[in-house]
C-alpha cells in the first residue's frame, strides 16, 4: 500500500487520521527514510513528508555468491567482515589498553579473567547464530526464499530466549565460576563486576551476532560492518568516560561494551525492519512463533557447533585455572596474549565466516567446484597474514606488549610469550579453512568431533602433559594450549582431500 503523507501549511488537515494509523514506534522503524520524515521535498510540504520508495529501485538485500569470479566474490564479501572484526577487536582491546593505563595490572587481570568467562557463554550463543547462517545461506543458494520467514522467526525467538536464560544463570553463578578459575585475589572483585555486567547485557550481544549472521548468510557483509563501526567508536568514548574519568575500572569496561553492543543490536534491528520485504521476514508477532521443523535443524546444527566452540572455551578456562595462581602479572600476560590472538583472528575469522557463507550458497546450488576453490583461497590468505604477524611478534615482543602494559614485570615476560603467540597464530591458517568448510556444508558431526579433539583431547591433554607431568611450569600450559589449535587441520584437511565431503546432502534439498 503506497502512502503519500504531507502536512501542508495547515498541519492538522490530515495529521490526525495518519496518527491513528501508525504507532510512534512503528513509524520510527518503518521503511521510510528518516530524512524524508523531517525535511520537506516538494512545494507545500513544510514539516513532515512520508513517501513510499519505489520497490524496483531498492537495492536487494540478498546477494548471489554462486556467480562471478571466485576470488573477487570471496574478498568483496570478506573485507567488510575483516573490518567488522577489526573494529570489534579495537573496542575489545580498548578495554585492555585503557584499563592497563588508568587502573593497574590487577584491573587488566580482572578484564582478562572476566572475559574468559564471557567467551564461554558467547561461544554457546554463536553456535546457534552460525547454525542460522548455514541454513539461510543454503536456502538462498537453492533459491528457496519462501522458507526464510519461518526459519528466521524460529532462530530469533530461540536465540533471545537462550540469551535471557544464560544471562540470568551467568550473573547468579559468576562468583563460583571465578573461584573455579582460581582468579587472583587482587582482581577477583573486578572480574566479578565485569562478568555480572556483561551477563546482564547478553541479550544485546547475542542479538547483534544473530542478526549479523543472518545478513551474512544472505550475502550482505557490509551492513554488519557499518553497525559495528558506530558501536566501536561509542565503546572507546564510553571506555574513556567510565574508566579514565569516572574510575569505574573493570565494571566500566564491561558497561561500555554492553552499551555499544546494544547500539549495534538496535541499529541492526531497525535496518532489518525497514527492509523486511527484501529480508524475507515480516516481523509480525505470529512470525516469531518457534516452529518444530526449523528448530530441529537449528538444534541439530547449533548444538555440535556450540559444543565445539564451548569445548575450546572450557579447555581455555581449564588452562587459565592453572595459569592464574602464578600471580597477577602472569595472568595479565596471558590476557594480553589473548588479545594478540584476537588480532590474528581479525583475518582468520573473517575468512572463516566469509568462506562458510560462500561455501553454503554454492553447496546449496550444487557448485562443488567453487566450494573447493573457496577452501584453498581461505587457506592461502590466512597463511600469508599469520606468517607476517608471527615475524613481527618474534621481532618486537617488548614493544607489542608495552602497548598494553608498560610495567617492567610484564615486559620481562614478553619474550617468553612471543614464540607461544607465533605458534598460536600459525595454527589459525589451518583452523580457518577447516571451519569454513564444515560450517558451510552444515556438517554437524565433524563440528562435534572437532570440539572433542581440540578442546578436551589436545588442549587439556597437552597442558597436563607439558605443565604437570613434564613440570615445565606456566610455559608448559601456554604451549599445550596453543598447539591444540592444529587439531582442526589434522582432521579436516584429510577429509577435504579425500573428497568425502562431496557426498554430504544439502539442508535445502
Amino acid at each position: 500500500m503506497n502512502h503519500a503523507f504531507c502536512i501542508p501549511n495547515c498541519p492538522l488537515s490530515t495529521f490526525n487520521c495518519q496518527l491513528l494509523t501508525f504507532l510512534p514506534i512503528r513509524a520510527m522503524l518503518s521503511r521510510r527514510s528518516w530524512m524524508h520524515d523531517v525535511l520537506p521535498n516538494r512545494p507545500g510540504g513544510t514539516f513532515f513528508m512520508w513517501k513510499e520508495r519505489n520497490p524496483m529501485a531498492q537495492k536487494k538485500l540478498m546477494r548471489d555468491l554462486t556467480v562471478g569470479r571466485l576470488t573477487p566474490v570471496l574478498l568483496q564479501f570478506a573485507i567488510p567482515v575483516m573490518l567488522s572484526n577489526l573494529l570489534q577487536t579495537a573496542y575489545n582491546m580498548a578495554d585492555m589498553v585503557i584499563v592497563g593505563k588508568y587502573v593497574s595490572s590487577a584491573g587488566l587481570s580482572a578484564v582478562s579473567v572476566g572475559g574468559d568467562v564471557m567467551h564461554f557463554y558467547m561461544f554457546l550463543g554463536m553456535g546457534f547464530a552460525t547454525a542460522g547462517q548455514i541454513m539461510i545461506s543454503q536456502y538462498v543458494g537453492a533459491g528457496k526464499r519462501a522458507a526464510l520467514n519461518e526459519v528466521i522467526g524460529t532462530l530469533f525467538s530461540f536465540v533471545f530466549l537462550l540469551a535471557a536464560g544464560l544471562g540470568i544463570v551467568g550473573a547468579l553463578t559468576a562468583g563460583p565460576f571465578l573461584d573455579l578459575l582460581n582468579a587472583p585475589p587482587e582482581s577477583r572483585d573486578g572480574a566479578l563486576a565485569y562478568t555480572v555486567c556483561s551477563c546482564l547485557g547478553m541479550v544485546f550481544i547475542f542479538g547483534y551476532n544473530t542478526f549479523a549472521s543472518v545478513l551474512r548468510g544472505m550475502g550482505d557483509s557490509r551492513h554488519p560492518m557499518i553497525f559495528i563501526c558506530l558501536a566501536a567508536v561509542l565503546n572507546i568514548v564510553l571506555d574513556l568516560l567510565f574508566i579514565a574519568v569516572l574510575r569505574l575500572e573493570a565494571f566500566g569496561a564491561a558497561l561500555a561494551t554492553v552499551m555499544s553492543q546494544g547500539v549495534s543490536f538496535l541499529l541492526c534491528l531497525i535496518y532489518l525492519y525497514r527492509n523486511r520485504e527484501d529480508f524475507g521476514f515480516d516481523f509480525r508477532l505470529r512470525s516469531f512463533r518457534i516452529s518444530r521443523g526449523p528448530l530441529g535443524t537449528v538444534l541439530r546444527l547449533g548444538i555440535p557447533i556450540a559444543i565445539q566452540s564451548s569445548a575450546g572455551s572450557i579447555s581455555t578456562l581449564f588452562v587459565s585455572s592453572f595459569v592464574n595462581p602464578y600471580g597477577v602479572v602472569t595472568s595479565a600476560v596471558s590476557g594480553i596474549g589473548a588479545k594478540l590472538n584476537s588480532i590474528a583472528l581479525i583475518v582468520a575469522n573473517a575468512m572463516n565466516v566469509s568462506g562458510a557463507a560462500v561455501i553454503g550458497q554454492n553447496f546449496g546450488a550444487g557448485r562443488l567446484d567453487r566450494v573447493r576453490g573457496v577452501f584453498f583461497r581461505v587457506f592461502l590468505v590466512d597463511l600469508a597474514f599469520v606468517s607476517t604477524l608471527s615475524i613481527l611478534m618474534l621481532s618486537f615482543p617488548e614493544f607489542i606488549f608495552g602497548l598494553f602494559d608498560s610495567s617492567a614485570a610484564v615486559l620481562a615476560m614478553a619474550p617468553l610469550y612471543a614464540p607461544v603467540a607465533a605458534i598460536s597464530f600459525m595454527g589459525f591458517a589451518f583452523r580457518s579453512p577447516s571451519l569454513a568448510l564444515i560450517n558451510g556444508l552444515g556438517h554437524s558431526k565433524i563440528n562435534f568431533l572437532m570440539g572433542i579433539i581440540e578442546g578436551f583431547v589436545l588442549r587439556i591433554g597437552l597442558t597436563l602433559l607439558l605443565g604437570v607431568v613434564l613440570d615445565l611450569g606456566v610455559q608448559g600450559f601456554w604451549y599445550g594450549s596453543v598447539i591444540a589449535s592444529y587439531g582442526y587441520g589434522i582432521v579436516v584437511f584429510p577429509y577435504f582431500f579425500s573428497g568425502q565431503w562431496k557426498k554430504k546432502k544439502s539442508i535445502a534439498r
